[in-house]
């Protein structure tokens, strides 16, 4: 069975809307105009490029990144790795093509599925939405927070409100930066 790692930049409160700089979020680029950036803060976003086999989003991420990450060298692992969009709505011709494999998927049962092949983690970016519902699917098995000194408020959560029985997060690496940043990666404990 594959491990699905959901990664997320996210505030205190739990926001994780529009952290690049995305238009129609009051916050917009919460994450690179309010805390000082410190390269080593953001090692583990390399390192995701590295260990990740397959990358999976929802719609609305898919749309925002699709156009800029092919080109940005930043992301140039993450180009040649397939990748699935989850989608009821989302067609063939408006994949674009300079990405790599793409492949859309209908359902959380397709990505209970593509969980049970053959191959590495599958790395989930973005996605409020689709984060919310494979958490409440009990799909996620771990969490890549890089946490962030900010209450933001208003705002997309990484976590549903669902009303669910307690889930138990294992902490199993940590680390604080000199500029109030906070990495905590978590396994999901079964």
């Amino acid at each position: 069975m594959r491990t699905l790692i959901s990664t997320a930049f996210i505030s205190l409160d739990g926001v994780v809307e529009a952290p690049g700089g995305e238009p129609g979020y009051r916050n917009s680029g919460w994450t690179f105009k309010d805390v000082e950036f410190l390269p080593e803060a953001f090692g583990i976003k390399g390192q995701e490029q590295k260990d990740a086999t397959a990358m999976l989003m929802g719609r609305t991420s898919y749309e925002a990144f699709s156009p800029v990450w092919p080109d940005m060298a930043d992301f140039a692992d993450y180009k040649v790795m397939p990748k699935y969009v989850v989608s009821t709505t989302l067609t063939a011709d408006k994949l674009v093509s300079n990405w790599g494999q793409t492949t859309i998927l209908r359902s959380l049962d397709e990505v209970a599925a593509l969980k049970e092949t053959e191959g590495g983690p599958i790395i989930v970016h973005g996605s409020a939405s689709l984060n919310q519902a494979l958490s409440d699917a009990g799909l996620i098995d771990r969490y890549h927070l890089l946490v962030y000194p900010l209450l933001l408020g208003a705002g997309k959560r990484l976590f549903s409100a669902t009303d669910k029985d307690t889930q138990k997060l294992k902490l199993v690496e940590h680390e604080v930066y000199a500029n109030g940043l906070q990495k905590n990666i978590f396994d999901v404990v079964r």
